[in-house]
């Protein structure tokens, strides 16, 4: 039986990827900070108490010792960060810490406790920022626009190192914007879907917004978590970006979420005039300075050919479907709540 540690295991992809490693076989330790929120993701997923939960800081060099020393890993899949890229315009520092030594850490510690263990590293496609609108692979120039993407380079850059270095199995993965109904509340997507349940429901009159325009490709975490783990199936570790290679704007998954519930949205206005309209006139959507970014990725596009050829990885669930499923997850919550 495999051991695997999952790191941010309360989280979208820790908890769909506890799901996954179970019904493979693996034993599944996962870690994270004690009294961090999130183990409904685990319950509903029908895999609480199936993990092993140990206490893991990433900001502790010798907690993660102990931890790798007590568990010894066969794979090792790092989660663990400061996820929101407008936090990290305000905690700059803290980003850095667990975002980018956080990984030092972690890496160095597996290097001197657990040397053969193979190490899984989530990147974002927030490393190409400002790169332009066209398809991303391995081999696009960086350019982060925000100290959550810069702390995450160094962490992805770090992790190439160790490979090359020191011979570890380790791979990145660069992953664009992957979506489910385990998504916290706090990110875009779900704070859209849940507001499309709860207005078509009568508990809430409005969403607020920011930036209408920006483009993203947005595909399914659960497909996204199989892709991680058939890198590490890999012969030799590598990097892999991860996306659907189709675009939306944030405008287009508002108006998909808000359809699925039942909700037809009208546009009136531009910029931060712009509002949504049901067909009695209501305004159930606005836009929102407060929600912009003080430096703004406009489009981000990926190609990965890559892990089509080398993981016979494809994603399957479309963007229209997948705003659905979101949608209908938090219709079903609320009506469970009642």
């Amino acid at each position: 039986m495999k051991k695997a540690l999952i790191t941010g295991v309360r989280g979208q992809d820790g908890s769909y990827l506890s799901q996954l490693l179970l019904a493979k076989g693996y034993e599944v330790y996962g870690a994270d900070r004690s009294g961090d929120s999130g183990l409904w993701r685990l319950r509903e997923l029908g895999v609480e108490g199936r993990v092993k939960e140990v206490y893991l800081d990433i900001l502790e060099l010798s907690n993660i010792i102990d931890v790798l020393e007590r568990v010894q890993p066969d794979e090792i899949y790092n989660f663990a960060a400061q996820s929101f890229v407008q936090t990290s315009f305000e905690q700059p520092i803290l980003t850095a810490e667990i975002n980018a030594i956080g990984v030092a850490r972690l890496l160095e510690a597996a290097r001197k406790v657990c040397a053969e263990v193979r190490f899984f590293q989530s990147s974002t496609a927030e490393l190409f920022g400002g790169t332009g609108s066209a398809p991303k692979g391995e081999g696009t120039d960086f350019h982060p626009k925000s100290p959550y993407a810069v702390a995450k380079l160094y962490a992805h850059w770090l992790t190439v190192n160790y490979r090359e270095a020191y011979g570890m199995h380790a791979s990145c993965g660069l992953l664009f914007n992957h979506e489910s109904p385990m998504r916290g509340e706090e990110f875009l997507t779900r704070k859209i879907s849940m507001a499309a349940a709860k207005i078509k429901k009568g508990l809430q009159e409005k969403v607020l917004v920011g930036n209408l325009e920006c483009r993203r490709d947005w595909g399914y975490a659960k497909e996204y978590v199989d892709a991680m783990w058939r890198m590490l199936q890999q012969p030799a570790a590598g990097d892999y970006v991860l996306a659907t290679g189709e675009t939306h704007t944030v405008r287009e998954f508002v108006e998909e979420a808000f359809a699925a519930a039942g909700l037809r949205l009208r546009w009136e206005g531009k910029g931060l005039q712009e509002r949504g309209l049901d067909a009695a006139g209501r305004v159930l959507v606005e836009v929102s300075k407060e929600f912009y970014r003080p430096s703004e990725v406009d489009c981000l596009s990926g190609d990965a050919s890559k892990a089509r050829a080398a993981l016979d990885w494809r994603p399957q669930t479309r963007f229209r479907d997948l705003a659905a499923l979101m949608v209908e997850a938090d219709m079903k919550r609320l009506e469970e709540r009642k």
